[in-house]
């Protein structure tokens, strides 16, 4: 009787963690693609007027303004690797080998773009404040071709790996959980083909295109799937209440 109660317990616990998580995961990515619009782009292929040109050490002015999103986007990761954690104790044993691979994949992705956003958010505004602007151009921002956006770039197609691998779990035959699994593989879909075409189009002079397509392809999914999974666990949690009432 104790063990069962503790096994209650525990799934309750996983439950609430899995509303909670996804329901702040739909929060502080809104808030991320909000401070990210207002950053408005001073170079690269979407730079409307007055863009600055390599080697970019003129951007210190650009402090805090253009930086304030990486902070968020760091938050939004590491809240992404919750989210990720509870589908894969959400997910039906049979489905636990899908959620674990999508887990990988996203542990990969949040390495990946911590690294990227902390040391350009910390050593990049350090370095310039300093005038110390050896090997800066490979790897500020502003650089369309630097080392930021393409490990940007291999952080989101990452994620959408991740994606595509936890959308099996969803197999319930609900309107809720059928949207869920499509709008995860659509995510992936749409980010290999936006790789294809820019690729195809600009070849390896790709400037920071794919970047773009990509990281508003991945935000805009965990927006609308973190409101429908946190529905899909407010409605176990209510079920459940429901029981033992």
């Amino acid at each position: 009787m104790k063990d069962m109660k503790m096994e209650n317990t525990i799934k309750k616990t996983e439950i609430r963690f899995g509303f909670y998580s996804s329901l702040f995961l739909t929060i502080i990515t809104v808030i991320t693609f909000g401070f990210a619009m207002i950053a408005v782009p001073i170079s690269g292929a979407f730079c409307p007027e007055g863009c600055v040109e390599y080697p970019y050490l003129d951007t210190l002015k650009q402090f805090p303004k253009d930086f304030i999103w990486m902070y968020f986007a760091m938050l939004l990761i590491i809240v992404y690797l919750a989210f990720m954690v509870s589908i894969h104790y959400y997910a039906a044993n049979e489905k636990k080998l899908f959620s674990q691979t999508g887990i990988l994949f996203s542990v990969i992705s949040a390495v990946v773009l911590l690294a990227a956003y902390f040391i350009q958010s910390s050593a990049i505004p350090a370095s310039l404040l300093n005038r110390e602007t050896e090997g800066i151009p490979m790897l500020i921002q502003y650089n369309p071709h630097g080392v930021f956006i393409a490990l940007e770039e291999l952080g989101y197609i990452m994620m959408s790996f991740s994606f595509l691998f936890v959308a099996p779990v969803f197999a319930n035959k609900s309107r809720i959980e059928k949207s869920i699994r499509w709008i995860f593989i659509i995510a992936f879909v749409l980010t290999v083909l936006s790789f294809v075409l820019v690729s195809v189009q600009h070849g390896v002079v790709r400037m920071d295109r794919f970047e773009v397509f990509v990281i508003s392809i991945d935000w805009l999914v965990l927006i609308i799937n973190g409101i429908l999974i946190s529905m899909v666990f407010k409605r176990i949690l209510k079920q459940n209440k429901n029981r033992e009432d």
